[in-house]
């Protein structure tokens, strides 16, 4: 049984230079929008999902025996969003895995705003299209609006030093909507470009 993991630092988010919209930003104001709005007969375009965050969180299991893995761990997940990443906490004792509560399990990034979609157009354009014969990703949703992407490796990241990593980690990637209708949110995230296996549900 995996450990629940809690953040408890506050996640601090990084600069953005003044003015600075990021191009998928950009293409949901312009474009997007009035898709969806069509798409779905929505009356007004308050009704059209809105990506509110992106999180990125990495359980590290092995770090209970090897706590150098949460430090990188933690520097590489920095590096690949450009926000500091916070570590993430047990909330109980598992004696079977020698866990006890308050121990370092995982490390965690929210991301908002423009750092939200500049980190998703360098996921779309440059990180997955770098997996081993990649195929497209999985197309299931929660049933509530959002979707989590399973990542295997982090050496897809270009900012990741392949020579300098000291172990092959996987993450999970959830993109939350401000929708319940799975339907609408899986089209957003399709004109956003996320490479699913068919163009449809």
């Amino acid at each position: 049984m995996a450990a629940k993991k809690s953040a408890k630092t506050e996640e601090v988010a990084a600069p953005v230079m003044t003015g600075y919209v990021p191009t998928l930003q950009k293409k949901y104001k312009e474009e997007i929008v009035a898709k969806l709005q069509k798409e779905f007969a929505f009356k007004s375009i308050m009704q059209v999902p809105k990506l509110t965050k992106i999180t990125i969180n990495q359980g590290m299991g092995q770090a209970v025996a090897d706590k150098k893995l949460i430090e990188v761990a933690q520097d590489e997940l920095t590096t690949i969003t450009g926000q500091k990443a916070v570590l993430t906490y047990s909330k109980k004792d598992i004696s079977n895995f020698k866990l006890r509560k308050g121990m370092p399990i995982g490390v965690k990034v929210t991301l908002r705003g423009a750092q939200m979609y500049e980190f998703m157009e360098r996921l779309v354009a440059v990180a997955l299209p770098r997996i081993r014969d990649f195929k497209g990703i999985n197309e299931k949703m929660d049933g509530r609006g959002n979707y989590t992407l399973g990542i295997k490796e982090q050496i897809i990241f270009p900012e990741i030093d392949i020579d300098k990593i000291t172990k092959v980690m996987g993450m999970e990637i959830t993109f939350t909507t401000n929708t319940t209708n799975n339907e609408a949110a899986f089209a957003m995230l399709r004109e956003f470009g996320l490479p699913f296996k068919n163009n449809k549900k």
